[in-house]
């Protein structure tokens, strides 16, 4: 399966692109996907905690991926998180 992966901010800086495409094997998930960019790109060691969003919700590492998923990948922001609002909810990292 193929899916788009956005990077955001210092995450795009360091790979040099805004968007890639990647092929996955089925039934691969975000984290997955994730591991293979850190052994692609180098420069995404170090990077702490990365938020995962696909098809514009926060997912978490194990979400599955489908065909033409788009995955976005945001890095941390400086101000550190406050608890999710009620019936809200929280950012999930990975």
């Amino acid at each position: 399966m193929t899916v788009t992966v956005r990077l955001f901010a210092s995450l795009r800086e360091r790979v040099g692109h805004s968007a890639l495409d990647r092929s996955l094997a089925a039934g691969a998930t975000a984290g997955d996907l994730l591991a293979a960019l850190r052994t692609e790109f180098p420069g995404l060691a170090g990077t702490g905690r990365i938020a995962i969003a696909v098809n514009s919700e926060y997912t978490s590492a194990d979400h599955r991926l489908s065909e033409g998923d788009e995955v976005a990948l945001i890095p941390p922001v400086s101000g550190g998180q406050d608890p999710a609002p009620a019936g809200g909810r929280a950012l999930c990292f990975a």
